[in-house]
């Protein structure tokens, strides 16, 4: 029988996270998209805690005006400014299965250009 679209993603989503891991000093940049919001988290794995998030629900990027993919390059700037008030500028892509086009392309691209290197 065939896959779901979301099984096919969870598959791929593990097959990635056996390779990828964040550490303190490059953590892990995990991006979760869903039909209206993007959400993006840096974690330490190696302590289990989530270091910094940044969502499309804030405040101050709902009430923007503009498509989806706008809002994800927004989210993609926060995380980056986040990240360099706290220290970090060396992070791993985490794009949780889904496809690197789109929203997660448009959030990882904003994160490049707000200073973060991966």
């Amino acid at each position: 029988m065939a896959l779901t679209k979301t099984d096919r993603r969870i598959r791929i989503k593990r097959r990635i996270r056996k390779i990828i891991s964040g550490t303190s000093e490059r953590p892990r940049m995990c991006v979760y998209r869903s039909n209206r919001h993007i959400h993006v988290q840096l974690i330490n794995d190696l302590r289990g805690e989530t270091l910094l998030s940044a969502t499309s629900e804030t405040k101050e990027i709902s009430d923007k005006k503009g498509t989806k993919t706008e809002k994800a390059g927004m989210v993609g700037r926060l995380i980056a400014e986040k990240a360099k008030a706290a220290g970090i500028s060396h992070i791993v892509f985490d794009r949780n299965g889904f496809l690197y086009h789109g929203r997660v392309k448009q959030l990882a691209d904003a994160a490049r250009e707000g200073g973060l290197k991966f």
